[in-house]
């Protein structure tokens, strides 16, 4: 298994990354030449070469890739430097934190070409055009079949579930302060139970020994028994929050490869996640920040994702690689919450998540 890579791509929705290119007007990039782009990613971000070279070479651009930190620090950071910002395309902001990204001025207008072919349930910011849909997925409490077989215990299957006796000390999860898929799971919950119920359930979920790390790597690939570096680390958690994407990964970058996923994915405690891309405001490049948003909605590079990022792609006619047909398909029923009431209320329900659950 390659492991590195796999870390990178599942921490997905989860891990961003930043960087910029100086601010100014259209025609040069960070790297003083206007035939550079400069994506601002997370550590997630991965394309095959063909594809890369195939935009390089009809586009006449260069791309460069900067990376750095969780989906967090990478917004705040992003903002912080809006006005002199390192690079000209932003990819990898989600649904969870994207109402911060744009109260901040994070983005410029523009209509990607084959905006009309994205799924309208992923379209947002429609009378501004600052943020391009490009992926989505669901985070989602995972669980390890062979731990569960052996102990002749019943997977959960929902959000009530992880609160009962014999799933007490099993579970993992994320800070939802630190952590794109913790927060996504406290949203999950929020969107469950309401704004009266959410924390009276992770009082009992707290109770019944659920575990918080920093970040999802800490989570999946040391704490989850279930992972392949799980495994290795000594791992003794068989829940883990995770992503619907995680199963197929595990079959795919095993060697040699199992004919079932060894792990399995407990659809009822799904979050639905939708990242985003944007030029940045002040960004040096803007022609060339145009052109790479116009690609990353053609089906060459949509059909790319998933076996490079585990994502799902949003435009309508792309096809999903057979492995995730067969180990990895999306939850039929997620939780979901729409972008003002996140915005409304995330930054209060993660103060009071932390009281919580971690003081």
């Amino acid at each position: 298994m390659n492991t590195k890579k796999y870390c990178a791509v599942l921490v997905g929705l989860g891990l961003l990354a930043l960087s910029a290119c100086g601010s100014g007007s259209d025609g040069s990039s960070g790297s003083g030449s206007d035939k550079t782009v400069t994506l601002v990613s997370h550590d997630s971000w991965a394309v095959s070469k063909k594809v890369l070279k195939d935009f390089e070479k009809q586009s006449g651009y260069t791309v460069k890739v900067l990376k750095d930190g969780d989906a967090g620090q990478a917004v705040n950071k992003a903002i912080l430097t809006k006005d002199n910002p390192q690079g000209d395309v932003f990819f990898g902001v989600d649904n969870t934190l994207l109402s911060r990204a744009l109260d901040n001025g994070l983005f410029q207008s523009y209509d990607a070409k084959g905006s009309a072919t994205v799924k309208p349930a992923y379209r947002v910011d429609q009378t501004k055009h600052r943020v391009t849909p490009i992926d989505t997925g669901d985070i989602c409490v995972n669980y390890d079949k062979a731990y569960f077989s052996k102990h002749k215990l019943t997977p959960p299957t929902s959000f009530a579930d992880l609160v009962k006796p014999e799933y007490k000390n099993l579970l993992v999860t994320e800070n939802a302060a630190t952590s794109s898929p913790g927060l996504g799971f406290l949203l999950g919950s929020a969107a469950q139970y309401g704004d009266d119920g959410w924390q009276a359930y992770w009082k009992k979920l707290k109770a019944n020994g659920v575990k918080v790390v920093d970040g999802w790597e800490q989570a999946y690939d040391q704490e989850f028994s279930g992972s392949a570096g799980g495994k290795k680390a000594g791992g003794d958690r068989p829940l883990v929050v995770s992503y619907a994407s995680s199963p197929p990964a595990e079959v795919i970058y095993a060697d040699p490869k199992p004919t079932t996923a060894p792990t399995g994915v407990s659809y009822g405690t799904c979050f639905r996640q939708t990242e985003y891309a944007g030029l940045l405001s002040n960004a040096r490049n803007t022609k060339g920040g145009k052109a790479f948003l116009d690609f990353l909605l053609t089906k060459e590079f949509q059909q790319d994702m998933p076996l490079n990022m585990f994502v799902y792609p949003v435009i309508q006619g792309a096809q999903v690689p057979q492995e995730f047909v067969q180990y990895g398909r999306q939850a039929p029923d997620p939780e979901t919450m729409a972008p003002a009431k996140i915005a409304a209320d995330r930054d209060q329900w993660v103060k009071s998540w932390t009281s919580l659950v971690l003081k």
